[in-house]
């Protein structure tokens, strides 16, 4: 696939972020002159041998180590002539892990700090001390507080809202009002809670909200020990739709489910369109997924960093033209990146066009006769 040929998506957009989408996309065909390297960018002030440090949370979510990570390293080598680096730490969903790897890119004087955050709050004096050893610091993913220079994300309402609508249509297609439950992600993620409020702006008054729940950690197991719960107190059979946040949770939602005896599924939600969600919207038993391209997401961010470090004010200002407020900060120069629901329909025009998955990838033995039965075939 070349990523510089035009095409027609059926995404749902966020509008604010078309014009930071659109220069990024030209950057990435080499329109601004530098993507390979040549030019004016070896020159003192935009030097190339630039060091990223990299940040991210826990392996619970495959997106991170199997797209982020790599996407993120391979568009900081195009846009450096391979003279740039990316060191890397994962925290293991630890806050004080974390601080300690902020700690050693201080003293190790990266140029630049991508970090997805596993506590927003925890980590603001890391940005601070950072900051104050003259490192910019992006927030990716998640918006951390402290003095961050830009943050990378999603309308993460808007994600919240294309999850409850999904459920909301589903429900009322059966002509159910339904009873829901409820699984948020972690309290420390303020991206969370963003779509909690998404999802609750679909959800209430057009379904029943049985039961609702924190995600410590984004935890698996901490969602399917909840999802026990609410089985316990209002039955597997009156389980009409779980609104889950991610796809980690979703498997775990699921797997409760069936634990308890209930072989036809309601819908689940989910988010990230790992492999796994894909394979269970395949067979039917997780009903959709959030596909955010982790592509335009991990070049952005380099994108981004890069012209940090290299003085690019113009290329900075250009991909950051929304802006959002943290607890600690206002106005923060921002680009937020389009989202799609995922369902069985739109497979081959979402993960396998854009390169996320190969049709073999998804359409294992196991789950053959299901992508045959949409159209899926390696």
């Amino acid at each position: 696939m070349n990523p510089c040929t035009p095409r027609t998506t059926r995404t749902t957009l966020v509008t604010a972020g078309l014009t930071a989408l659109s220069l990024l996309s030209l950057s990435a065909c080499g329109a601004f002159g530098d993507s390979d390297g040549s030019g004016d960018s070896a020159s003192p002030s935009k030097r190339n041998d630039i060091t990223v440090g990299l940040l991210l949370p826990d392996d619970d979510a495959t997106r991170y180590e199997k797209f982020d990570r790599p996407l993120i390293a391979e568009r900081v080598g195009v846009l450096t002539g391979k003279e740039g680096k990316v060191v890397y730490a994962n925290a293991g969903g630890s806050t004080a892990e974390q601080s300690r790897q902020f700690d050693r890119m201080i003293a190790d004087e990266v140029d630049v700090i991508l970090v997805t955050a596993v506590d927003s709050r925890a980590v603001g004096p890391d940005v601070k001390k950072a900051k104050a050893a003259g490192i910019p610091v992006i927030a990716y993913d998640r918006l951390a507080e402290g003095p961050i220079d830009a943050y990378v994300s999603h309308d993460n309402e808007l994600v919240g809202e294309v999850q409850g609508r999904a459920i909301v249509d589903e429900l009322s297609g059966r002509g159910e009002k339904g009873k829901v439950v409820v699984m948020n992600g972690a309290p420390a993620d303020p991206n969370a809670a963003l779509f909690k409020r998404g999802a609750l702006n679909e959800l209430n008054g057009n379904v029943e909200i049985a039961k609702a729940y924190d995600t410590d950690k984004w935890r698996p197991e901490v969602a399917k020990a909840n999802m026990e719960k609410a089985i316990d107190a209002i039955g597997a059979g009156n389980v009409d739709a779980v609104y889950s946040a991610n796809d980690s949770m979703a498997g775990a939602v699921i797997e409760a489910l069936e634990e308890a005896g209930v072989s036809d599924l309601p819908p689940v939600t989910g988010q990230d369109a790992d492999l796994a969600a894909v394979q269970r919207i395949v067979a039917g038993t997780q009903h959709m997924t959030v596909y955010k391209s982790f592509r335009l997401a991990a070049g952005g961010a380099a994108e981004i960093a890069v012209a940090r470090v290299q003085g690019r004010d113009i290329q900075f200002d250009s991909l950051t033209v929304d802006r959002v407020d943290s607890a600690t900060r206002k106005d923060i120069p921002t680009m937020l990146i389009p989202v799609v629901a995922l369902t069985r329909d739109n497979i081959q025009d979402t993960v396998i066009r854009d390169d996320v998955y190969e049709v073999k990838d998804i359409c294992t033995a196991e789950y053959r006769a299901a992508c045959a039965s949409i159209g899926l075939t390696p």
